[in-house]
């Protein structure tokens, strides 16, 4: 855990650029967000979206290729945010990339394992280990262990808020661990292990934290490693031919 790393500047160029994006709300997050049937018609909906590469096509592609009577043979597809805002995704990079370094200085022995997996694909995150992005939004997200991720590797925390909260520490309660990460602050951490986050008590109702987590996709690595940059920009042309 390290205090006031990230440099303001991009922790300011992410937070602009992902700030409408961050508010759609989504049921299928699981057991995070608490859910004990993990149905999707009852799980209770929550401010958390992915960004980077996914390795499921969405229904909504399903559909529309159905619809067309396009075949899309590689599941693996550039996630919305990044496909349609590539000019506010190409902002938002440098403070993945910071995140990247301190990964590397803090953590080399995972780092190491992680960086070559990622290296093998070109279905990541610039220059970095990672393959996609989830950010929550005054998401209290329950007591879980992070699956689909690379084993491998390690998980990492950021925060980007507007001050006026208590709570929301990140916690491993088998450890009796519990890590108060805020503004600036960056958080490296074994996600395998159960972890959850305490209430958050805000000021008044404008306050919001936001909970940035950068990783690499087990699947996305898995279904695109050796795939060639010109079958890759193919692929992401295939998929955007079913967008309308």
């Amino acid at each position: 855990f390290r205090k006031n790393k990230l440099p303001p500047t991009d922790i300011e160029a992410f937070r602009v650029n992902v700030h409408q994006f961050a508010r759609q709300t989504t049921s299928n997050r699981g057991s995070a967000s608490g859910s004990a049937t993990k149905n999707i018609w009852e799980n209770p909906k929550i401010m958390s979206n992915i960004m980077g590469y996914m390795d499921t096509l969405s229904p909504q592609q399903k559909y529309r290729a159905k619809l067309k009577g396009i075949i899309i043979p590689l599941s693996v597809r550039p996630c919305r945010f990044n496909l349609y805002y590539p000019d506010k995704w190409k902002e938002m990079i440098p403070l993945i990339q910071a995140i990247d370094s301190f990964y590397a200085t803090l953590v080399p022995d995972k780092y190491r394992l992680q960086k070559k997996k990622a290296n093998e694909t070109h279905f990541r995150i610039g220059k970095t280990a990672f393959t996609s992005i989830t950010t929550n939004l005054n998401f209290q997200t329950s007591i879980h262990c992070d699956k689909g991720d690379d084993e491998e590797g390690f998980g990492n925390l950021c925060v980007i808020e507007n001050g006026g909260y208590t709570g929301a520490e990140t916690c491993l309660p088998q450890y009796g661990v519990g890590v108060n990460v805020r503004n600036g602050d960056i958080l490296f951490m074994d996600v395998h292990q159960w972890h959850g986050n305490l209430p958050m008590i805000k000021q008044n109702p404008d306050i919001n934290r936001l909970s940035i987590v950068c990783y690499l996709r087990k699947n996305v690595w898995l279904k695109t490693k050796g795939l060639s940059k010109r079958k890759m920009n193919e692929h992401i042309s295939l998929i955007n031919s079913i967008r309308q």
